[in-house]
């Protein structure tokens, strides 16, 4: 429910999908942080699970290397075997984070 109207998805294959993030004035970026909004880490790997249609039972690993802001275009490229998801999340071509957790 928190992610209504916070991304549009704008492309998805079978190991990569695109979203387009709204503006700056979804509540979660007006709670993280309203005079400076980027992208809360966590929300990365609801997206992903909420597109992907996973439950998420353990987060093995995060790296979150650049703030993201609002309106940005995100990539997440996702690699997986039988119960783990690695997921690489880049803008403009520069990683800005890492996800792995295993799945449902």
């Amino acid at each position: 429910m928190i992610l209504n109207d916070f991304y549009t998805l704008t492309c998805k294959d079978e190991t990569r999908f695109c979203v387009q993030l709204c503006d700056a004035r979804h509540p979660i970026f007006q709670a993280h942080f309203p005079t400076n909004p980027i992208v809360p880490g966590y929300v990365l790997l609801d997206m992903s699970a909420e597109i992907l249609g996973i439950e998420i039972l353990k987060i093995k690993k995060t790296k979150f290397l650049k703030n993201i802001a609002p309106l940005s275009v995100l990539w997440f490229e996702c690699q997986t075997n039988e119960k783990t998801l690695k997921i690489r999340v880049s803008q403009n071509e520069q990683k800005v984070a890492e996800l792995t957790y295993e799945k449902r």
